[in-house]
């Protein structure tokens, strides 16, 4: 089984993905989109979401990232992916997934779901301009509104010579709603297809990756929302690991803290700590406790301080 840390746009950032692979047995990371409009961008943009560019396109525990690229003009998205390549990328990634209104709004993201043809263009063009040795893949939901809009779309990145098609088995229109989960298509496109694929979307746990594996005869599994639930949720999706104690929770976000002060975020870091807490709840009822005690604050100081105090309270309990 392969496991994939996806991109989550404003969330998981390179320091996470650092902290991230090093507790975890993951294969492969994604990075947040690069947003292309109508320019070849210069180096600085794609070392800023993708610093790993400067250690061989991989974390610091050797763990490879592609970079992911977004945009609707199949020259531009071209231009970008030859010089993610120039960089050192050892993949490019091609967002249709994204279903944020501001990037749907541009024609971006999952808007394209519409446009088979353009995903094509888009797909083809970037295929055909980077070393064949680069794999160069796209995202997808299953449609726009309608799930049996995914044969159309799949066969027009399969034709356009992608290497690989992650594919989040809900439409655009069904959000992230658990109800909407459609697995049994990502196992209708390995019949119909034969583009290796990567499934996605509502893997929490073992047990879910076990069933997303069974119905849809796909060992490749991309877990995003569930990396910020469960921090170790890697290793239990891939080896039937216990999830992380919460006192091991409480040390990972003192290093964290470590990581985001010294990094260029800093000045973030109080947003960022706390969106993170807004996933931690969802499986640790200690999280929303002491997440009502640090939102008062807005300077990271006060934040780790409280934070120190917190984990020598736990350890001396």
């Amino acid at each position: 089984m392969r496991v994939v840390l996806g991109p989550m746009e404003g969330v998981l950032d390179h320091l996470m993905r650092e902290i991230l692979t090093d507790i975890n047995d993951y294969d492969l990371c994604v990075t947040e989109f690069v947003r292309v409009v109508d320019q070849r961008l210069p180096e600085h943009v794609f070392k800023r979401l993708c610093p790993e560019l400067d250690q061989g396109s991989q974390t610091k525990s050797g763990v490879p990232v592609h970079i992911q690229l977004l945009g609707q003009d199949p020259y531009w998205m071209a231009e970008n992916a030859v010089v993610a390549a120039e960089l050192g990328a050892k993949g490019i990634d091609l967002n249709f997934g994204c279903p944020a209104k501001l990037v749907n709004k541009s024609k971006g993201g999952a808007a394209l779901l519409q446009h088979p043809e353009l995903i094509h263009n888009i797909v083809k063009a970037c295929r055909d301009s980077v070393d064949k040795s680069i794999p160069v893949t796209a995202k997808i939901r299953l449609g726009w509104d309608n799930p049996e809009d995914c044969f159309e779309i799949v066969s027009a990145i399969e034709t356009a010579g992608a290497n690989e098609l992650t594919v989040h088995a809900r439409t655009k229109s069904g959000g992230y709603k658990a109800s909407e989960i459609k697995w049994d298509y990502i196992n209708q496109i390995r019949q119909r297809s034969s583009i290796p694929l990567i499934a996605n979307g509502e893997i929490w746990n073992y047990q879910d990756g076990q069933s997303c594996i069974e119905t849809t005869s796909v060992d490749s599994l991309m877990v995003c929302r569930g990396a910020f639930n469960v921090p170790n949720v890697g290793n239990v999706v891939k080896h039937n690991h216990a999830v992380m104690p919460w006192e091991d929770v409480v040390d990972l976000l003192l290093v964290y803290s470590q990581y985001e002060i010294k990094g260029d975020k800093g000045l973030y870091y109080p947003n960022r700590v706390k969106q993170w807490f807004s996933y931690l709840r969802q499986q640790y009822p200690q999280a929303a406790e002491l997440f009502r005690e640090i939102r008062i604050y807005n300077k990271a100081p006060q934040i780790v301080e409280h934070l120190q105090r917190y984990r020598d309270t736990l350890k001396a309990a």
